[in-house]
């Protein structure tokens, strides 16, 4: 059948403003987005810009805004949108750099600023070991399903409150840090506690969960926050109650 890509054009660069262009392509039942735009630039116009890599939605290049929701293209099957037009535009809260292309290093900034690896407290044997660290099957069951992100930035741009050039790390960055901290084997938790729990932290996250739904891996990034704010807050009782200690027993001794 016969589908209509209508895709929003912007090349900062010439463009005053953005623009839709319309482009008719024939589609068979397991043709995907990403495959449609690839044959659109191959033979109706190869100025069509877009970004992809491992086509098997494992890499997270071809994120964008396809009919108004965030979907890998690579992933996101055309019948399945059960239309003959499909609506296709860069990812939002991210700064366009040419057509469906956009400026993701602010965002792989927040993902660095959380730390995102093991943090040992001996670094000298952290990084040269003398051991394995074992884990039980338990133990990996607890960060298991964060690890699947694949770093799309679909569960940020679908966030009400991220915008990628904002203090607030979005909800990629904070399920990250969860999977790390909650990692056997890390003993990171006290130096990301200051980020964490700063006004680009936790406390932004306003619980509409759309970063959980718009996940291409299952992640549960609404999840991840709510655990890390118990953690935080149960760090920062301790802390309290383990100060007044010390100021109780600092004055029994006068």
């Amino acid at each position: 059948m016969e589908v209509t890509l209508k895709i929003l054009r912007f090349d900062p660069l010439k463009d005053k403003k953005p623009r839709f262009q319309e482009y008719v392509v024939e589609v068979y039942e397991y043709t995907r987005v990403l495959e449609a735009l690839i044959w659109v630039r191959e033979n109706l116009d190869p100025s069509l810009s877009f970004r992809y890599s491992c086509r098997m939605a494992q890499c997270g290049s071809c994120g964008m805004l396809i009919d108004e929701v965030p979907r890998l293209a690579c992933k996101t099957l055309i019948k399945d949108l059960g239309r003959d037009e499909v609506t296709i535009k860069p990812l939002p809260k991210y700064r366009v750099i040419k057509d469906l292309v956009v400026e993701m290093d602010d965002f792989f900034e927040k993902h660095r600023s959380v730390k995102p690896y093991l943090i040992r407290k001996n670094r000298e044997e952290q990084e040269k070991p003398k051991k394995f660290y074992v884990q039980l099957p338990h133990e990996l069951q607890r960060y298991l399903n964060y690890g699947y992100c694949i770093v799309c930035g679909l569960c940020s741009s679908s966030c009400p409150n991220f915008d990628s050039s904002w203090e607030y790390l979005g909800p990629q960055a904070l399920s990250q840090a969860y999977r790390y901290i909650v990692d056997s084997r890390d003993e990171g938790f006290e130096e990301r506690y200051e980020v964490l729990n700063s006004n680009s932290g936790v406390w932004r996250c306003h619980f509409a969960s759309e970063c959980s739904e718009n996940c291409p891996k299952g992640v549960e990034p609404a999840q991840a926050i709510q655990m890390l704010r118990r953690m935080i807050l149960s760090f920062s009782f301790k802390k309290k109650l383990s100060l007044f200690s010390e100021k109780i027993h600092r004055l029994s001794k006068q």
